[in-house]
């Protein structure tokens, strides 16, 4: 088949463990059951668990009746806090990876260190590392590193769906510095694992579809990287593909972001190959 999905695509560990988490609670719960935040940053499953009652909130209820289950990005402590001590039911359905970036952020800051953590200001994730180590700054670039204090020592952290040439990027422009550096390296193996492959099958196909929800830091990562190498699309459904994107005897190549379930990558698969005139069929063919 003139379609090929990359061996590494779709939901990673992370949000496979709070979707079935998620699922748990909905069965078990005697009250209304919210996330707080998007449960994960994928809007189709987002609409879905609201359709059936589980509403993403961003202030915490006064109801004590509530169950909260806590986005996989995590929260800042204080919030965690705060919702035990208000009675609510807590579900923490924090990727098991971003707890230990916080951990390390944490650890840094306690050994003296001053926190440095790659990525994006204001993402949930990232918000919820630095603020695991008061004082701590986010940087994307070495120009965001002005200011650090001459002399103190530096613990690195990343975010998780962060690159490792950016991560290196990052060390190697501290030390240029003069500074001494701790590096922690918290990129999820998934998140590597992804990128690689996808990599790898852009480089041999006419274009890519990158599926995966634009908020989604680690799907907009994906993307960009594929479009390094050839023409790539990236879309949320089944709905956003374009027929003039695809011609009879192209080769298309499919990945998908750690927050994007099968049912969605076999939509989009099935209407690429009715678009190329092969007919909605799967399997979809994989590198070996």
């Amino acid at each position: 088949m003139p379609l090929e999905v990359a061996d590494k695509a779709g939901a990673c560990f992370g949000v496979e463990r709070a979707l079935a988490m998620v699922e748990r609670t909905i069965g078990q719960a005697s009250g209304p059951v919210q996330t707080f935040g998007p449960l994960i940053h994928n809007p189709e499953v987002v609409a879905s668990l609201a359709a059936r009652g589980v509403r993403a909130v961003e202030e915490l209820p006064e109801d004590a009746g509530v169950t909260l289950v806590i986005r996989s990005h995590g929260v800042v402590p204080e919030v965690l806090d705060e919702a035990r001590a208000r009675g609510l039911d807590v579900v923490d359905a924090t990727c098991p990876y971003v707890k230990q970036a916080q951990r390390a952020a944490r650890d840094h800051l306690l050994a003296g260190r001053q926190v440095v953590v790659l990525g994006e200001a204001g993402h949930p994730e990232v918000e919820g590392i630095l603020a695991s180590a008061p004082g701590a700054r986010a940087v994307m670039e070495p120009d965001d590193l002005e200011g650090l204090e001459p002399g103190v020592p530096v613990g690195l952290v990343s975010q998780t769906t962060q690159t490792p040439e950016r991560f290196e990027r990052i060390e190697r422009a501290l030390r240029a510095q003069g500074h001494e550096v701790a590096a922690t390296h918290t990129i999820c193996a998934a998140t590597r694992q992804r990128q690689q492959a996808a990599v790898d099958l852009a480089t041999r196909v006419d274009e890519m579809v990158v599926i995966g929800g634009r908020n989604s830091a680690n799907t907009t990562r994906l993307a960009e990287l594929c479009a390094e190498h050839c023409p790539t699309h990236h879309v949320e459904r089944a709905e956003e593909l374009d027929p003039r994107w695809f011609k009879a005897g192209m080769n298309i190549g499919v990945s998908a972001g750690a927050s994007t379930p099968k049912a969605q990558i076999d939509a989009v698969c099935s209407t690429i190959c009715e678009l190329l005139g092969e007919g909605g069929e799967g399997p979809w063919q994989s590198p070996s």
